[in-house]
C-alpha cells in the first residue's frame, strides 16, 4: 500500500458528492484512488473508461482495501425510454465492479443508491424502512434496486462485507437541479406558488452522507446492510424553502395556491413527477442508520448555510 494507507477506490470521484467526499478521506488517511472516465491530472487517478458489464477494473482495484461506488447515470426526467441505458450502467456496471472487488480480496464495498427503491411518496403510509419491499420510481430507481439485488447475492458468496445507502435529495455547495433553482428564484425574488403545501420531506446534507459513507468504511459492518440516511428533520416544503431563503439573509415570497392547481400545472408542462418531489411527503426511517452509532453531524440549518455559501 502506498506510503502505509489503506487504499480506497472512489468512482464518481469528480461529481458533486465526490468532490466533498475525497478530501475528507484524504484528511482521514486514506489513499483515495480516482477510478475515472476521461483524465484530468488531479491526484492518483486510473482510467476505466465508462461503467458497463465489461469495464476492466483489475489494475484499478490493485492492493485496494475498500471501494466507494457513487459513479451513475444520474436521474433526468423523461427518460423512461432509456432503460437499457440505465441498466447498463447502474446495474451491470455496479455488478461488474462488485465481483471484480470481490475476486481481488477487497474487504468493503459501499454503494450509493437512491430513496426512489423505496418508492416516491409516503402519502398515506408510514415512513420507508431498510427492510420494505422494494417499489422502485421509473427507470433510475428500478437500475438501482436491481442492483442490490444483484450486490446481496455477491455478499452472500464472498468475504466482501457490502454497505448499499439510500439517500434522499442531498444538498450542499456545488449542487444543481431543483435545489440550485430555488436558490437562484429566492435570490431573485420570484414568488413561489408552495404556501398551501401540507408535507414532510427528507434530505441530507452533503456533510452528513459523506460522514455516513466514512462511518461505514471504518466501523463494524455486517456482511450485506441497507440504510436509509437522512438530516435529523424532515421538514414541509414551505419550510425546507424558507430555511434556505433564512441560510441567504433573505425572505421567501410564498403564496398559498390551491394543490390541484399545482398538480394541474404540473401535468401541463409535461412534468408532473413534480408532483411528488414539491407537493408529495417523503418520510423516511433512519433507525437503520442510526444503529450503526453514526449521528447527523450538521444541523439542517448548518447544512443549508453551507450550501448557499457557493450559490448565493
Amino acid at each position: 500500500m502506498r506510503e502505509g494507507k489503506p487504499i480506497v477506490l472512489v468512482t464518481g470521484a469528480g461529481g458533486f458528492v465526490g468532490k466533498h467526499l475525497v478530501p475528507l478521506l484524504e484528511q482521514e488517511e486514506w489513499a483515495v484512488r480516482r477510478a475515472v472516465r476521461n483524465a484530468s491530472g488531479q491526484g492518483d487517478e486510473i482510467l476505466v473508461g465508462s461503467l458497463g458489464p465489461a469495464t476492466e477494473w483489475q489494475s484499478a482495484l490493485a492492493d485496494v482495501e475498500a471501494v466507494v461506488h457513487l459513479a451513475a447515470r444520474v436521474h433526468h426526467p423523461g427518460e423512461e425510454h432509456a432503460a437499457a441505458l440505465y441498466h447498463e450502467v447502474n446495474t451491470e456496471g455496479t455488478l461488474r465492479l462488485a465481483r471484480c472487488a470481490a475476486g481481488a480480496n477487497v474487504q468493503r464495498f459501499i454503494f450509493i443508491s437512491t430513496i426512489l427503491v423505496n418508492g416516491a411518496c409516503t402519502d398515506g403510509r408510514s415512513p420507508f424502512r431498510a427492510d420494505d419491499q422494494f417499489a422502485p420510481r421509473g427507470v433510475y430507481g428500478k437500475s438501482k434496486a436491481d442492483a442490490e439485488t444483484g450486490l446481496k447475492k455477491i455478499a452472500q458468496n464472498s468475504s466482501m462485507k457490502i454497505s448499499v445507502i439510500r439517500p434522499p435529495l442531498v444538498y450542499g455547495a456545488g449542487v444543481g437541479g431543483n435545489f440550485k433553482l430555488l436558490v437562484r428564484a429566492l435570490k431573485l425574488g420570484v414568488p413561489l406558488p408552495f404556501g398551501s403545501i401540507d408535507n414532510r420531506r427528507a434530505f441530507i446534507s452533503v456533510q452528513n452522507l459523506i460522514s455516513f459513507i466514512s462511518n461505514r468504511l471504518t466501523e463494524e459492518a455486517s456482511p450485506f446492510a441497507v440504510y436509509l440516511i437522512a438530516d435529523e428533520e424532515q421538514v414541509s416544503t414551505p419550510n425546507f424553502v424558507n430555511r434556505i431563503a433564512a441560510a441567504m439573509n433573505r425572505n421567501a415570497h410564498l403564496f398559498p395556491l390551491p394543490v390541484t392547481l399545482l398538480e394541474g400545472a404540473f401535468r401541463a408542462i409535461g412534468q408532473p413527477e413534480l408532483r411528488n418531489s414539491l407537493i408529495g411527503s417523503l418520510k423516511i426511517d433512519v433507525g437503520s442508520a442510526l444503529s450503526s452509532g453514526w449521528r447527523p453531524i450538521f444541523s439542517m440549518t448548518e447544512g443549508l448555510k453551507m450550501a448557499v455559501s457557493a450559490l448565493s
